[in-house]
Formats: C-alpha cells, sequence, structure tokens
C-alpha cells in the first residue's frame, strides 16, 4: 500500500510543497523504523506521463511522493479488537512491555520547555467561539473551566515536570499512541507515529501512555486502561507519587482537549453537513472526556 500526504497547511503542520512532503515521507519512514518491522519500506517518487501516473522511477515528471507500507491484516487492528471484547489481558500486557521497551531504548531529551503543553491546552481556546454557536455556551464555558483548571495545576506542578525533565522522563515518543495506530499481532505492532512536529515527539513518557488509557477509556474498557498503565509501570517506573497519578489523569485530559481541537477543525472543513455534524459530535464527547478529567485534579 501507499500513503501519499495531502498538500496542506496547519500550524502544526506543513505539506506545501513537493520537498516538504518528500522530507516529511523520509522522516516517517525513518521514524517509524523504530518499532515497526517491515511495514515501512520505502519513499518512491510519483511521476506523470501524458494522463498516466506512476509509482516508482519510471520516467516523466516527478509530481509527488509516496511511502510504500507493507499492508496489516485490518481484523488485528486494536481498535476492532476492542469493540469486539476480542483483546485480552495478556495482548495488553505485552503490549504495555512493548511500549516499554521502546520508551527505554528511545532518545532522552534534556531540554525542554516543560510548560509547553500549557500553550498546547489553551490553543483550544480558538475554537470556542465555533464550538459555541454549533453546540451551545455551556460548551464555551467547559472549555474556558479546563484552561483555567490547566494553567493553574501546570504552574503549581511546575516542580515536579522540572524534575522528571531532570530524571529522563521526557523522550523522543511516538506521540499519536492510540487503538488505530496498534495491531495486536504476535508482536504487537505500533506504527504512524508524528513525523510533522519534533516537539510534539518529545514529551514525558505519562503523556504518550495518556493517549492510549483514554482512547481505551473511551471505547468503555477502563480495566484494560487500569491494566496498560500498571504494567507499563512495572516494566519502567515512570508513576511513583500520587502527585503523579493526578499528572496522568491530567495528559489524558490534554489528550481529549486536543482531539476536541482536531474534530473541530475537520468540522470547520467539512465539505457537506452530514460529516460536519458527525465531527461535531465527536467533538462534543471529546470536551465531555475532557472535562470529567480535569475534574478530577487535585490544584
Amino acid at each position: 500500500m501507499y500513503k501519499i500526504k495531502k498538500p496542506t497547511k496547519y500550524s502544526f503542520l506543513d505539506f506545501l510543497t513537493l520537498e516538504l512532503r518528500q522530507h516529511f515521507c523520509e522522516k516517517e519512514l525513518e521514524l517509524n523504523q523504530r518499532f515497526s518491522k517491515n511495514i515501512y519500506i520505502e519513499v518512491p517518487p510519483i511521476c506523470k506521463q501524458q494522463r498516466n501516473y506512476s509509482i516508482g522511477d519510471n520516467g516523466g515528471t516527478l509530481v509527488d511522493f509516496a511511502l510504500k507500507m507493507r499492508k496489516l491484516d485490518p481484523e488485528k487492528q486494536m481498535d476492532v479488537l476492542v469493540s469486539q471484547n476480542m483483546a485480552s489481558e495478556p495482548e495488553i500486557k505485552n503490549l504495555a512491555e512493548r511500549i516499554a521497551d521502546f520508551h527505554k531504548n528511545t532518545t532522552i531529551i534534556c531540554e525542554k520547555n516543560v510548560l509547553d503543553v500549557r500553550d498546547k491546552f489553551s490553543d483550544l481556546m480558538l475554537e470556542k467561539e465555533f464550538l459555541s454557536k454549533h453546540l451551545g455556551p455551556d460548551y464555551g464555558n467547559c472549555i474556558d473551566h479546563a484552561i483555567k483548571t490547566s494553567n493553574t495545576f501546570l504552574q503549581k506542578n511546575k516542580a515536579l515536570l522540572l524534575d522528571r525533565l531532570r530524571s529522563g522522563f521526557f523522550r523522543d515518543c511516538h506521540a499519536d499512541l492510540h487503538t488505530r495506530n496498534i495491531f495486536l499481532l504476535s508482536e504487537p505492532q505500533l506504527f504512524d507515529c508524528i513525523e510533522f512536529n519534533d516537539e510534539n515527539r518529545e514529551i514525558d513518557v505519562l503523556n504518550e501512555l495518556a493517549f492510549l488509557c483514554m482512547d481505551l477509556d473511551v471505547l468503555g474498557k477502563k480495566s484494560l486502561s487500569d491494566l496498560a498503565i500498571a504494567h507499563y509501570d512495572l516494566q519502567f517506573p515512570k508513576m511513583r507519587t500520587k502527585v503523579e497519578h493526578h499528572l496522568f489523569a491530567y495528559y489524558k485530559g490534554y489528550r481529549a482537549n486536543v482531539l476536541a481541537k482536531v474534530n473541530s477543525l475537520r468540522a470547520k472543513s467539512a465539505s457537506n453537513n452530514m460529516d460536519k455534524m458527525k465531527a461535531l459530535s465527536e467533538t462534543e464527547k471529546d470536551l465531555c472526556l475532557m472535562d470529567g478529567y480535569v475534574n478530577t485534579l487535585k490544584i
């Protein structure tokens, strides 16, 4: 199978030029080979001759680049198995060990603005007017409350975050680790990490696990979510104190916040009303989830 990047630009990514798309295809190949065996193969050119397109070096005019990948069994995708109650506890433990092994061996980040997550959390304010208009003013109030709580929590725990940075808990991670980016094979396969923004990958490992566990919470599998973080922490202890348990809940709220922003942007750019309403429905769920997490924080 082949993956092609759309010539788009947002505040967090830029694929507008051919050179940028080639660069990020090659970077995606390199980064995902850290944990994906034989899934990412090469970056061939896409060429055009008259009205025909070809992938590979077959002459003609270069028009783009593709990422060649091996296609895996879609029935083994984690979200499919979880939704069918077919993800077992041994598989979750095996996955937690796989993620822990990756984190142990990936690059340690020594310099980082540990409060940058505050600004990313607050980015949701840009969607407040749109979401208040389409979902109602209560959701605007929800955004205000979440951002205020986030700012207070992070400022209160800045010393903790700095300690975690000094302790090597910030690493070059996957950064998009949810159930749709995992295949539960005999050896769990992670794929499709964030390649377009280094800063988004250079995060606290608890932030990484928070996305997976939040996703399992959404799917109604809190027991699997709790098992995943507990078993991970046995393999690679990174949640040592009660306040770090609150930090983990904060990170889950942050992940729900990011999903809300992504789905709000999808709603804005939808080409038809059905897609717009679907994206708004997903945004509403994300906001409720975020609100639930931030309301558990001790501030």
